[in-house]
């Protein structure tokens, strides 16, 4: 990280995640990329991020996941405001945001299916109660998960004279 006045410790960086609640997953594509905006839930255990997603069953997306390695990037972003300056130069963005890679996962059983949708309608909501999903329904949604190898965070937060 170039500017390491801004990284943020471990403790905080689980703060943002809890806090956002959509995130970009990046997922290579032959010689491209394909860039997802997606909502989430998460588990954090272990010293260990998961995040959770759902979505229909076929698409680009999928398809990129079922034929390449699974390795995938994220972005997570949040607090964003306007600074404004005096000249162009002056301006800029308050944000804490969130960067990371890992692997997907396809959640193949119904229980698997059933814990990752709960955990991103938890996250969603802000309630901790447990959903029950009738077995159409699982049948009829893809849920996966990103095992996070490694994230970092970075903020930067207008101080009065900046």
């Amino acid at each position: 990280m170039r500017r390491s006045d801004r990284g943020i410790p471990m403790e905080d960086r689980i703060k943002i995640v809890e806090k956002c609640k959509h995130c970009r997953i990046g997922l290579p594509d032959d010689d491209n990329s394909h860039i997802v905006l997606l909502n989430y839930g998460y588990s954090y255990e272990d010293d260990k991020l998961t995040l959770y997603f759902h979505s229909a069953k076929e698409g680009r997306k999928v398809d990129i996941i079922r034929n390449n390695n699974n390795r995938a990037c994220l972005e997570i972003d949040c607090d964003t405001r306007l600074i404004e300056g005096k000249s162009v130069c002056d301006y800029g963005y308050e944000f804490r945001s969130i960067i990371g890679f890992g692997y997907i996962i396809l959640l193949e059983t119904d229980k698997e299916k059933s814990d990752g949708l709960n955990k991103i309608i938890q996250h969603q909501t802000g309630k901790n109660g447990e959903y029950t999903l009738e077995e159409k329904e699982l049948q009829n949604v893809l849920v996966f998960k990103m095992d996070v190898e490694e994230f970092t965070s970075k903020e930067r937060v207008l101080v009065k004279n900046e």
